[in-house]
């Protein structure tokens, strides 16, 4: 048996068998562990997952990466050479005690090791098995590796993003790659529910390309409303105005007016009330034809007092609005900190702290037996405690660097 303080979330007693490195493949395992699953790492002898290098920077007093670490709690790393037949043949062995396998290679790479889903199902018709690329199992695309950056550009998302006259901008977080491992993790929950029903497993074919126009959101059905490209905008909405950053005495402000009642118990609270009746900006769809004399308008209005007072004016109309946080000023967030989203963890070398899963579930919450591993930590627990594999196998496994 494996060592560990026993599970009690919605998925405790199922085991993950992660093949899967970098961002999206470790978001949506990872998501899977803090949810009460066993979920098994499988790195490369050595080296392990890429984003072990990603640094600096580093946790403080430890020499694991920040990336690393962000992506890989709840997990056993168990370092394992799938291209040698022993460690092909010692996969299909942890496999077999394995519920979901999720991986992120290449389409048709793990096909080579006798690892591909095909292959798989035959002998083990109830996995789950999840695969997460850029472009999906089929299509033109199909064999080309993703990147986030990449997928940003071809998606859209850089074409919408940035000034009006600037250069298209990526976000500045690797949003493809975090939305493919969330939705990865939905699909693979819906399978769970089948299986339930049915006994079958299936497979689950996540392309980040795909994913990522399925977040295009509004800005997708403007565009399929239209016909027309939507151009970049800055900070303002494409459909609701106002709803953008304003300059405010001291600084800037998000200012967040959704209808057309905020914007009139905006306009009477704030000394502009006769723009209630001027049809340019009478409406949303009004202000909206007419963002440009909306905004100057406003602004004059917005530089009349410091961000902490338009702040504490604004939420006695219940208006929405909010300041522009460093990350500093995040985390030091007296709500962030009320919502318990930074947790320390005891990690192999010394403490670390890491963002806490956002799903708050009554019943069963996410809990955090085990900080991100070392590369290879969990090895000898899980080869020999799960599969039973005697020690003197494991020195010799290892001397041959397929462990």
């Amino acid at each position: 048996m494996l060592s560990e303080t026993p599970r009690s979330g919605p998925l405790a007693g199922l085991t993950v068998f992660d093949l899967t490195r970098v961002l999206a493949g470790p978001t949506c395992a990872q998501m899977l562990g803090d949810l009460g699953a066993t979920v098994i790492k499988i790195e490369k002898p050595g080296s392990g997952d890429d984003t072990r290098g990603f640094a600096p920077p580093y946790m403080p007093g430890t020499q694991e990466s920040a990336y690393f670490v962000g992506v890989n709690r709840n997990k056993r790393s168990v370092t394992l050479d799938i291209a040698q037949p022993e460690g092909q043949a010692i996969a299909r062995q942890l496999i077999a005690k394995s519920d979901i396998l999720v991986e992120n290679f290449k389409v048709g790479a793990l096909a080579k090791y006798g690892l591909g889903y095909a292959a798989l199902a035959k002998d083990y018709p109830g996995l789950i098995y999840c695969s997460i690329t850029g472009f999906g199992q089929t299509g033109p695309y199909a064999p080309r590796p993703g990147y986030d950056g990449l997928i940003q550009g071809m998606g859209g998302i850089m074409s919408l993003t940035g000034e009006p006259d600037g250069m298209p901008m990526k976000v500045g977080v690797p949003v493809a790659d975090v939305f493919a491992g969330l939705y990865g993790c939905i699909g693979i929950l819906a399978a769970l529910r089948h299986k339930q029903a049915t006994g079958q497993g299936q497979h689950i074919d996540i392309g980040m390309l795909d994913t990522h126009l399925a977040w295009l959101a509004n800005q997708a059905m403007n565009y399929l409303a239209t016909g027309e490209n939507p151009k970049r905008l800055g900070n303002d909405h494409p459909n609701i105005v106002p709803y953008q950053v304003f300059a405010t005495a001291d600084g800037h402000i998000m200012l967040s007016i959704g209808n057309d009642p905020t914007f009139a118990r905006f306009c009477t609270a704030f000394g502009v009330p006769h723009l209630i009746i001027d049809p340019r900006f009478a409406t949303n769809a009004a202000r909206v034809e007419n963002r440009v004399v909306v905004t100057e308008t406003l602004a004059e209005v917005m530089r009349q007092f410091t961000t902490a007072d338009w702040i504490t004016k604004l939420e006695a109309e219940k208006i929405g609005c909010g300041p522009i946080n460093t990350l500093s000023q995040v985390f030091a967030d007296p709500h962030v900190k009320a919502r318990n989203m930074v947790l320390e963890m005891a990690h192999a070398t010394g403490p670390v702290q890491v963002v806490a899963n956002p799903v708050k579930l009554s019943a069963t919450p996410a809990d955090y037996p085990l900080p991100p591993p070392t590369l290879g930590q969990h090895t000898d627990d899980v080869l020999g405690g799960l599969l039973g594999i005697e020690a003197g196998r494991l020195a010799d496994l290892r001397a041959r660097n397929i462990i």
